[in-house]
């Protein structure tokens, strides 16, 4: 059974937590329209509910539960999708799942925007900055919008914490010096919206970040 909650956060941004792995989706308000940052599950239906329509979907990275709804999402909202690039079965962890008696498949979903070596994108009119910080994913991708001061981090960084180094493809060397040097080089006050737990800032996790000292 999922968890679900919702609530209204900064400059109306909205965010879903959903799935056994409690995973945080959220929609921004662009100037063409509202993008979803990843889609754990139940946030098609969410999203249905609430009465929101969607221009764009970005995905941070491709495990399976931030892109249970990506295919849902994608059809239903006739959105582009923007991520680093397609994923297959082992990447978005399935094997694994499979292994651990979960039955688990994800739908394979589209991939309009490739994003792989770009350091900028526009999306719904938004102009972004990107960053690629592998350690925890090799896909790992971290959404910046500047006038906005707030930072999509997915799954590297987090409140007091970082994502899981122990998966295929995960490095903790390479996901902490990647942390350091294109996430907390930003300005302290920039708030840092992760994948799972609440939100932080650059200078909180600078100041208190057991792995990041």
């Amino acid at each position: 059974m999922a968890t679900r909650q919702w609530s209204l956060l900064m400059n109306g941004i909205r965010t879903y937590t959903g799935g056994f792995t409690a995973t945080n989706g959220y929609t921004f308000p662009a100037q063409d329209g509202l993008i979803a940052v990843d889609a754990p599950d139940g946030m098609a239906q969410w999203l249905e509910q609430t009465g929101q329509r969607l221009a764009a979907l970005f995905l941070t990275h491709w495990h399976f539960d931030h892109v249970v709804d990506a295919a849902r999402i994608a059809r239903e909202h006739a959105c582009e999708v923007w991520a680093y690039g397609p994923s297959t079965p082992s990447d978005r962890l399935e094997k694994l799942l499979v292994l651990a008696g979960m039955d688990v498949s994800i739908e394979n979903y589209p991939v309009h925007h490739p994003l792989q070596g770009l350091d900028t994108a526009r999306i719904a009119g938004a102009g972004f900055l990107l960053r690629h910080v592998p350690g925890h994913s090799p896909d790992s991708l971290v959404l910046i919008h500047e006038p906005s001061r707030i930072i999509f981090s997915g799954d590297t960084v987090m409140d007091g914490g970082i994502g899981r180094t122990d998966f295929p493809g995960g490095d903790f060397e390479e996901l902490v010096t990647g942390i350091r040097q294109k996430i907390l080089t930003l300005p302290g006050d920039f708030r840092i919206l992760p994948g799972h737990g609440g939100i932080s800032t650059v200078s909180e996790e600078l100041r208190g970040n057991p792995y990041l000292r």
